[in-house]
């Protein structure tokens, strides 16, 4: 299977080799890895224009965007940026982060994956995070979860559930939209990935407000809204976080800010969310 790769960048400098030494090495080589440099203000640039220069199937793209902290519009702006200069041939493209290292199998086993099941639309591992010298899962999502750092998707899922969308909770609306359309999110324990800068260590208000902003743009509903956002606080550890998500959704339900779904993919998506809370309960 021939594998695409685009990794946003945004002032990795420190950690980016890791990330490109990581997937060089692997088992199985990407045929395709573009780095998007997002407006960066370190050297991210010239770090990984040394693997561009070494490595035939590794180029480099510079992004002129903003320096707002936007979460979620940022990522996936800069992720398309990369995207279009790739040619469509391709069965698994991958959507990564710029501070992480791979196991060696990493690719291999996501691509047996995808090979074994046809109905595997999205296939990923999971983030480790390093404590007392040892690396453990990192705990932020359920097992069913692929975090945004690790997006691996067959061709024909990609297509099919549209483009990803340029909001906080683009994550978790392109998984719900692959089982809307009859895929399987194919989730793998034995892939753990280091992360090397801890998402817990960088909560901010503003992203719990998009976070919550997401719910409601995901039409999860109210109640719906209330379980999930007390979940994802526990989660994060942050007595704070509750909050911040609710005034996030109630801010978004005021001003009416657009669906990222429709409809028939919200009531689906709020059944399936209903569905999952009550198979934990019985």
């Amino acid at each position: 299977m021939k594998i695409y790769i685009v990794i946003p960048a945004h002032n990795e400098a420190t950690f980016i080799s890791q990330t490109l030494d990581s997937l060089t090495r692997q088992s199985l080589l990407p045929d395709r890895i573009v780095v998007v440099d997002d407006n960066s203000t370190d050297n991210t640039y010239d770090v990984v224009k040394k693997y561009a220069d070494e490595y035939s199937f590794i180029s480099l793209v510079k992004n002129e965007s903003t320096t707002e902290h936007a979460p979620g519009s940022k990522v996936i702006n800069a992720f398309y940026k990369g995207f279009y200069t790739l040619d469509g041939d391709f069965d698994i493209i991958c959507k990564f982060d710029a501070d992480l290292i791979f196991p060696e199998n990493y690719l291999e086993r996501i691509a047996q994956h995808f090979e074994v099941d046809t109905q595997a639309g999205m296939a990923g591992g999971f983030c480790s995070i390093e404590r007392g010298g040892k690396w453990v899962p990192e705990n932020l999502t359920g097992k069913d979860h692929i975090r945004g750092a690790l997006k691996a998707y067959r061709k024909h899922c990609f297509i099919q559930i549209g483009e990803l969308k340029p909001a906080m909770g683009w994550d978790t609306a392109d998984e719900l939209l692959a089982r809307f359309h009859g895929w399987k999110v194919i989730t793998d324990e034995n892939l753990l990935v280091k992360h090397l800068r801890p998402t817990g260590m960088n909560y901010f208000e503003h992203s719990g407000r998009k976070q919550g902003e997401a719910f409601y743009r995901l039409r999860y509903g109210t109640l719906l809204t209330l379980v999930a956002s007390a979940k994802l606080a526990a989660m994060k550890m942050n007595p704070f976080a509750f909050a911040h998500y609710m005034s996030g959704y109630w801010n978004a339900k005021n001003k009416k800010r657009p669906f990222l779904v429709s409809e028939e993919e919200g009531r689906f998506i709020r059944n399936l969310r209903w569905q999952n809370i009550k198979k934990k309960f019985v």
